[in-house]
């Protein structure tokens, strides 16, 4: 049998028990990662008073996380293209772990954006490679529903910070709130030693092109506009989730005078939302397709982004907060499986980090934008803007990626 044949059998069929255990690893992963990055939002004022910072030195915090992430992607992302999908995503969970644990060690603005930032190389690798994992152990007809839950890992993960913040950050404040992130460095001790390589990926690697992971993203025309699709759609992806989300508590407390703890419930609501989005997604991602599924959310969350920003009652902005979340972070449930269907698996999990993640860098620069724009045209503006965004992401889809519904790993 030839190395393709083999690769073809080795495609599952079913969910099995090891189906499942991948899943799981790559979710909790995920979910610690959302945890992490939701409390820093909940936490830049109490850190900027603490350590005296700036409101530009505050957000750069998050923009340094998420540009960690880029480089931390492509290395990671190459290497567990190279040696495995379960060995390196324990060595990103172990990094990103101990380094936001080091944050509750920080003494000034420069040492803490230090260890954002490799907390950040560690936050970027996981995602790819988990989502690699899973679409490689998942059958073909439930591979999109499969990435959005470990999309709904980050979910949980962010639904906690936002309940957990406002209960812990008073009686342990912001260092003991970043001491907790310690504990998935134990978690990544039990996901090792109970996951197994994908077949696809044990099949598949007998193969190795000669080119570099990195190198077959662009290895020829077709391919390369795969990717400037992928970074289009992932980069407003980010930075329209970050923009809003990481700005929201902020932008509820001087607009409507909300204190920590309402802010916290309205942006688990939206939260709430986006949990029910992205699982939406997946599911009819495999029904009728990934590019209808896309257009859609796409549309809805230009239109919601827009009402949200003109809003006034608190009420009117829970529910629409709830709707926006559905649509603005529902398309994460559909990234996984569709960078995985584009690219082969000499390059899965490198396409599934810095596709991604190069989004996540630019996406890191929302939290600044917004901002600034808030500081002279007030958040109602700037907020608006962000539902332009989506017209371009709507572009990127029609003309770069085609269908690839129930297509079989490469």
């Amino acid at each position: 049998m030839s190395d393709l044949q083999a690769a073809a059998a080795a495609a599952p069929t079913e969910v099995d028990d090891k189906a499942r255990k991948a899943l799981w690893g790559a979710a909790i992963g995920y979910a610690m990662d959302g945890f992490d990055l939701l409390i820093l939002g909940f936490m830049l004022r109490a850190i900027s008073a603490d350590l005296q910072l700036s409101q530009a030195q505050a957000a750069s915090l998050v923009t340094a996380t998420l540009v960690g992430a880029v480089l931390g992607g492509i290395g990671f992302g190459m290497l567990s293209d190279r040696i495995g999908r379960v060995r390196v995503l324990t060595w990103t969970i172990v990094l990103f772990a101990v380094f936001t644990g080091m944050c509750a060690l920080a003494q000034g603005y420069w040492d803490l954006l230090i260890y954002r930032t490799i907390a950040g190389l560690g936050l970027g690798g996981e995602f790819g490679i988990g989502m690699a994992l899973v679409a490689e152990a998942w059958p073909a007809s439930k591979r999109a529903r499969a990435s959005s839950y470990v999309g709904l890992g980050w979910q949980v993960g962010v639904l906690a910070a936002a309940l957990a913040t406002p209960l812990l950050l008073p009686s342990i404040g912001w260092r003991g709130m970043f001491a907790i992130g310690i504990l998935p460095a134990v978690a990544a001790y039990f996901i090792r030693h109970s996951l197994h390589e994908p077949e696809v990926f044990v099949a598949r690697s007998k193969e190795r092109p000669k080119q570099s992971a990195l190198r077959l993203l662009v290895k020829d025309g077709e391919t390369a506009k795969l990717s400037l699709g992928m970074v289009i759609l992932c980069s407003v992806q980010n930075f329209g989730y970050y923009g809003v989300m990481i700005w929201l508590p902020n932008y509820l407390a001087t607009r409507f005078g909300f204190q920590l703890t309402q802010s916290a419930i309205w942006t688990a609501v939206t939260i709430g939302g986006m949990a029910l989005g992205i699982f939406a997604f997946g599911h009819i991602a495999d029904r009728i397709g990934r590019r209808p599924a896309f257009f859609g959310y796409m549309i809805g969350a230009a239109v919601m982004v827009l009402v949200y920003s003109r809003l006034t009652d608190p009420f009117q902005l829970l529910v629409a907060g709830a709707v926006m979340g559905f649509f603005v972070n529902g398309m994460l449930g559909g990234y996984g499986a569709l960078i995985s269907e584009l690219f082969p698996t000499a390059a899965r999990a490198t396409a599934q980090n810095v596709l991604f993640n190069i989004g996540r860098g630019v996406g890191g620069f929302g939290p600044v934008v917004v901002g600034a724009i808030a500081a002279s045209h007030g958040f109602e503006t700037a907020i608006a803007l962000l539902a332009a965004l989506y017209v371009l992401d709507l572009v990127a889809m029609w003309l770069l990626i085609p269908e690839k519904r129930g297509v079989e790993l490469q």
